[in-house]
């Protein structure tokens, strides 16, 4: 059980490397191509944190020379957009924040604020053209924004009101580790350097 675990996960790690899948999209895809496409029991499915321990060990193996690089490149584009949006407390997340950013990665930003009109507004006023949407379940709707920095793919994920103020306490409690703001970006980006 726990090679076919190692292998599923060895798999989705590639595509997520390779094609710029996200962790749901290639768990399903390695399923179909490790198993054909037969229901495997969940058990069997390996946890994100197995896929986000492969895909290191994949980007070391054969990224090695382009993915720190490319990573560092996401870290500053990310640090400069931070700089921008300071006043709606941005904190990185996702893979520029975790270390395993690659050629398919966008940069991922949470902001907190009371109404995600001002965001809005505030990249009009800086002459950024976005795309607004929404991401998670239908009972935990996010809105977003998407927008192009740099040269990279950026999206915004606004928390107004009740729910910036928990995620505020939560972040500065040091009770979450999945992102950063823009002091532990820097401190990261001092990190690569040496």
């Amino acid at each position: 059980m726990s090679h076919a675990r190692t292998e599923l996960a060895a798999a989705a790690a590639r595509l997520i490397a390779e094609d710029g899948l996200d962790y749901a999209a290639a768990k399903r895809k390695a399923v179909q191509q490790v198993f054909g496409g037969a229901r495997v029991p969940r058990d069997m499915l390996p946890g994100n944190e197995e896929i986000e321990a492969a895909l290191r060990e994949y980007q070391q193996l054969f990224q090695a020379d382009t993915q720190p690089q490319r990573l560092r490149h996401l870290r500053q584009c990310a640090l400069a957009l931070m700089t921008l949006l300071e006043e709606f407390d941005p904190w990185l997340t996702g893979a520029v924040w975790n270390g395993t950013a690659g050629e398919h990665s966008q940069i991922r930003l949470d902001l907190y604020l009371d109404s995600g009109k001002e965001v809005a507004i505030f990249l009009l006023n800086q002459g950024l053209a976005f795309e607004s949407g929404l991401s998670g379940s239908n009972n935990d709707e996010i809105e977003t924004l998407r927008l192009d920095w740099q040269g990279e793919e950026a999206l915004l994920f606004l928390y107004e009101g009740g729910a910036a103020i928990t995620r505020r306490g939560a972040t500065r409690n040091g009770t979450e580790s999945k992102r950063g703001n823009r002091r532990a970006v820097l401190n990261l980006l001092q990190e690569d350097r040496e």
